[in-house]
């Protein structure tokens, strides 16, 4: 079997690293911080969405976003840049802003969604993961507004899996809703939640003891080797690591690594999140929410309830706005004032590596032996499993045929 070098350790990397040992490969994970998944994975949404995964870009997203111009309230902000990478991106973003397009690349993510579900599934029953969080506790999508609702009604992802309910079913379903905010919603009961950060934690540890796995991590490469369109391996530090295969799972610094005749399309949206403590006399939401008109999700891990939202296009600064965490701190204490302690929320912002068109890139490039699995943008955690199984898959050359086309599978 193969000797396969992974770039970066978050769950991407981490994903594909352990479907690679499954199918009973060598590898070794480079990760260029002190431990792994502390970047766009430490504290994302948490829910695993695996029916709700419409790409960003579709029709009216535009128009919308010139309202949303200088208000810190905006679901999706953008600060233009003289930067050349994010005026390629929003073109091909804009290209990509048609029902038409949104649907065709739903379906695909949608199906990648379904078989990420079903590897989690069973990785979880055969490996001995250990507890992340995980639980099937359902997902509620709720609408303020009752056009967004009848039209959310209308065109259910999955008719067989979902239910639209009345305002008084959703607060049925899900008792600590504020009474009175919502006209209805779409609710799913076999979507699941898991902590992201404990979930990377733990599939570490399991290649920690693997014979077939290195873990390196405070490790940056800096470039891989190739020459006659093959790659032989990296430089890290200094130091020459020789690969048969070489993965690059980098998130939004992937495009760092500059292989000439590879321009990855990917840009950084920046999300926030809060991370709530939960105790005694606390009344979360059991149930994963997501407020449709305000874009904010709600999920509860553990002892905690972790709220994200937002997507700034504003470059590759990660740093906290505080203005947008101010107001995601409000909107959350509004709509669910006694679902934890609200003054001990724990701050977060993270860069979600993302194409213009929300198809992540998975799969060969023009160099024989190195291969991509980037741009997942916001469904990072969501598709990390079927990810990593079906680039192990077609390094195997075991996928077939219609995941080299249906996913987005492409270099450059």
């Amino acid at each position: 079997m193969a000797h396969i070098g992974i770039i970066g350790g978050g769950v991407i990397g981490l994903a594909t690293a352990w479907a690679l040992v499954r199918d009973g490969h060598s590898v070794t994970v480079l990760e260029a911080r002190e431990h792994v998944g502390t970047e766009t994975s430490f504290a994302n949404g948490g829910q695993l969405s695996y029916r709700y995964v419409a790409p960003l870009a579709d029709a009216g997203v535009p128009l919308k976003a010139l309202g949303w111009l200088g208000r810190d309230d905006a679901p999706l902000r953008l600060k233009p840049r003289f930067d050349p990478a994010q005026w390629r991106w929003l073109a091909s973003f804009l290209l990509a802003c048609r029902s038409s397009v949104n649907h065709r690349n739903g379906a695909h993510l949608l199906r990648l969604a379904l078989q990420s579900q079903a590897t989690l599934a069973q990785w979880m029953a055969e490996d001995e993961l250990g507890d992340f969080g995980w639980r099937r506790n359902g997902k509620l999508v709720t609408f303020r507004d009752r056009a967004s609702f009848e039209h959310a009604a209308r065109h259910l992802a999955d008719a067989s899996a979902q239910h639209v309910l009345s305002a008084g079913d959703c607060l049925r379903t899900e008792p600590a809703l504020p009474d009175g905010a919502f006209v209805g919603g779409i609710y799913t009961p076999d979507e699941e939640v898991a902590d992201c950060h404990v979930f990377c934690r733990r599939l570490a540890e399991k290649l920690r003891t693997s014979h077939r796995c290195t873990l390196l991590t405070n490790r940056r490469v800096s470039s891989i080797v190739h020459k006659g369109g093959s790659a032989h391996g990296v430089l890290v530090d200094g130091d020459f690591l020789p690969f048969d295969h070489v993965v690059i799972a980098a998130g939004h610094r992937s495009g760092e690594l500059g292989l000439p005749g590879i321009r990855l399309p990917l840009y950084p949206l920046k999300g926030y999140s809060l991370t709530l403590p939960v105790g005694p006399g606390h009344m979360p939401p059991e149930t994963s929410i997501t407020d449709y008109d305000r874009k904010i999700v709600y999920a509860r891990i553990g002892h905690q309830l972790r709220i994200a939202a937002m997507v700034d296009i504003v470059g590759f600064d990660a740093a906290p706005d505080p203005k947008r965490l101010a107001v995601l701190r409000a909107q959350a204490r509004e709509s669910f004032p006694d679902a934890g302690d609200h003054d001990a929320a724990i701050e977060w912002a993270g860069m979600r590596p993302a194409t213009p068109t929300g198809v992540p890139l998975i799969g060969a490039t023009p160099y024989r032996n190195v291969w991509l699995n980037v741009g997942h943008g916001a469904l990072g955690f969501t598709l990390a499993c079927g990810s990593g199984q079906i680039l192990s898959e077609l390094i195997d050359r075991r996928a077939p045929a219609i995941a080299l086309t249906g996913f987005g599978l492409s270099a450059a």
